[in-house]
């Protein structure tokens, strides 16, 4: 259980890692205007744009730091291999706002933005389904027709676990720089038949359900929040901003990893709980039996005791006596119990997908809690055995 309890633990603070705890994250959904018609349809933003992030950058006083995504998935190959992969248009916000460190190479930096420039950062698992075990440095990958230039490679990291946020795994990532990505990767999108500029959405097709080139619309905006500033008040500032640029539209979710965080590490305090109170169940059980059977030993043994204090034993020496094979006894089922839960982690792991760690101070915990039942539940037994009247303990049959 205390396993279980540690890798909640570590889980939540690599989640705190990854989301970052001053973060605060805007990613597109599709517009939930649903009784909406004809043209009110149509006129419903697609998501988040470039433009809102420029707006939270200019507008919102708390925000030091604003990185722009935009997501896809494609396959990408080398002479080597081939795998899917998730392709992220990202600014060089991108690093310090997720704690991107990089195992190999540079990240990407503002000239590649201004170049339009065909560079990538890879993931991982990504050189490692692509090179293998070779250097992937300045090598060429190829996603969909085009080719890029690897620049850098990130550590592994691990994965976010949360239903609020839907964010792809930085080891299966692959990105290049975000003007690149918008203007090279275009999406289909459905959508009316107004205008955006020139960097706005372009019909291509005819039909009831006419389709655009998407240039506009991204995935995610991610705002690193200033120290000691109020990440609450800096939601509520961007969340009015936003709902005023997109006309009330709920086409966006803002979410706040910290407190995501909190709220599961207070769902996990209360699973501790119940996980202790079953725990202390289980224990005062085991401590009954103990009890009973060494009540048991000592009634069988009245006769053994009667001579022991016959011969000059002492009340101590009995009750240290059976006070010692009640703790043994225990010992002996908390080592086996440690090897029990040793083996029910390994299952657990494999078949619950719940991660759980063993650390020392949690078995020498255990060890210690085993010797200490018997101890305390062999108390009783062991007094008992040491007030038996001598003369009615000879007599015993």
């Amino acid at each position: 259980m205390l396993s279980i309890g540690e890798g909640a633990r570590q889980e939540s603070l690599e989640q705190i890692e990854v989301l970052g705890v001053r973060n605060i994250i805007i990613r597109s959904i599709e517009a939930s205007g649903d009784d909406a018609s004809g043209d009110d349809r149509k006129s419903q933003p697609l998501g988040i744009t470039r433009k809102d992030a420029e707006a939270i950058e200019d507008i919102c006083p708390f925000a030091e730091s604003v990185a722009v995504t935009w997501e896809s998935k494609i396959e990408a190959r080398t002479y080597e291999g081939s795998t899917q992969v998730t392709l992220v248009g990202a600014t060089p916000e991108y690093a310090p706002i997720f704690n991107v460190r990089m195992s190999e190479g540079t990240f990407l930096e503002r000239r590649h933005l201004a170049q339009t420039a065909n560079v990538c950062v890879i993931g991982d698992e990504i050189k490692k389904a692509l090179f293998g075990f070779k250097n992937p440095m300045y090598k060429l990958v190829k996603l969909q027709d085009q080719w890029f230039t690897v620049i850098g490679v990130m550590e592994s990291k691990k994965a976010v676990k949360s239903v609020e946020i839907a964010l792809p795994s930085a080891n299966s990532m692959v990105l290049i720089p975000l003007p690149t990505a918008m203007a090279k990767f275009p999406r289909e999108a459905t959508g009316g038949s107004r205008m955006f500029g020139r960097f706005g959405r372009f019909r291509f097709r005819g039909g009831e359900d006419q389709k655009y080139l998407d240039r506009n619309t991204i995935d995610q905006i991610a705002v690193r929040i200033e120290k000691n500033s109020p990440v609450d008040e800096a939601s509520k500032v961007i969340t009015a901003l936003l709902r005023k640029r997109h006309n009330d539209q709920e086409d966006f979710t803002v979410t706040i990893p910290d407190q995501l965080i909190e709220q599961s590490q207070k769902t996990q305090s209360i699973f501790n709980i119940v996980m202790g109170a079953i725990a202390g169940i289980s224990l005062l059980v085991g401590g009954i039996g103990i009890m009973n059977i060494m009540l048991a030993s000592v009634l069988e043994r009245t006769r053994e005791i009667g001579v022991r204090r016959a011969i000059g034993a002492t009340r101590s020496m009995i009750i240290v006596q059976f006070l010692a094979e009640a703790t043994v006894l225990s010992i002996v089922g908390g080592v086996a119990g440690i090897f029990l839960g040793w083996g029910l982690t390994k299952v657990i792991t494999a078949y619950a997908g719940w991660r759980t760690i063993i650390s020392l101070w949690s078995v020498l915990l255990a060890f210690g809690v085993a010797g200490a039942t018997g101890i305390l539940f062999g108390y009783y037994p062991a007094k008992r055995a040491a007030d038996e009247d001598i003369i009615e303990a000879l007599r015993y049959e």
